[in-house]
């Protein structure tokens, strides 16, 4: 089900300008360009959070607990467009009530020599099915309550990847309830005509 070959990442500047396009295969390594991503964190009607444990085969971070799904939009791709692919690709299910969440997040991490280096706006929606993971993306998964999740990452006794942990502590005990980000915050080059 994974389709992770031959897919094109968006290069961007300081600003979050597009400046290119590199093979997603070959643009994670010891000195990652700065590149478009997004994340997104499920809620089914419980209130409860979806963790996911990234496969032991992928390039990067293999092996770490984090948020639900993660990804890529192609070039040319509206964000939302990419979260819903990606989540169809990961977890075979349709996500309801999709929402930006935090526009401007960015960061970059490092582990075992490989690099993440992302302006990665943050979503949250609610599942729309039951999950399926592509077990060469998602090795394992986990339905937590939110509140307990959320203490625990930010109180470190939860271990998370690195992103995670840093868009946790920008998300709300009741994100559902919080302000929707302003798609205007978003890097340019995610903006509909960026």
């Amino acid at each position: 089900m994974s389709t992770t070959l031959h897919e094109l990442v968006v290069l961007l500047d300081e600003q979050g300008r597009a400046v290119g396009t590199a093979d997603k295969a070959a643009v994670h390594h010891a000195d990652t360009p700065l590149h478009l991503a997004f994340s997104l964190y499920l809620f089914d009607d419980d209130g409860r959070f979806l963790v996911t444990r990234r496969a032991l085969g992928k390039r990067t971070f293999p092996g770490v607990w984090t948020n639900s799904c993660c990804g890529h939009p192609a070039p040319g791709e509206a964000l939302a467009d990419g979260v819903r692919r990606r989540v169809r690709q990961e977890l075979d299910v349709d996500v309801a009530d999709l929402r930006l969440a935090v526009p401007t997040f960015r960061y970059r991490a490092e582990q075992d020599g490989v690099v993440e280096n992302e302006m990665c706006p943050v979503f949250i929606g609610r599942v729309a099915g039951r999950v399926a993971p592509d077990r060469t993306e998602v090795e394992e998964v986990s339905w937590e309550p939110w509140a307990e999740f959320r203490t625990g990452v930010l109180d470190g006794t939860r271990a998370v990847s690195v992103w995670c942990r840093e868009q946790v502590a920008h998300l709300s005990a009741e994100p559902f309830a919080a302000p929707p980000g302003r798609q205007d915050d978003l890097p340019p080059a995610a903006h509909p005509q960026g």
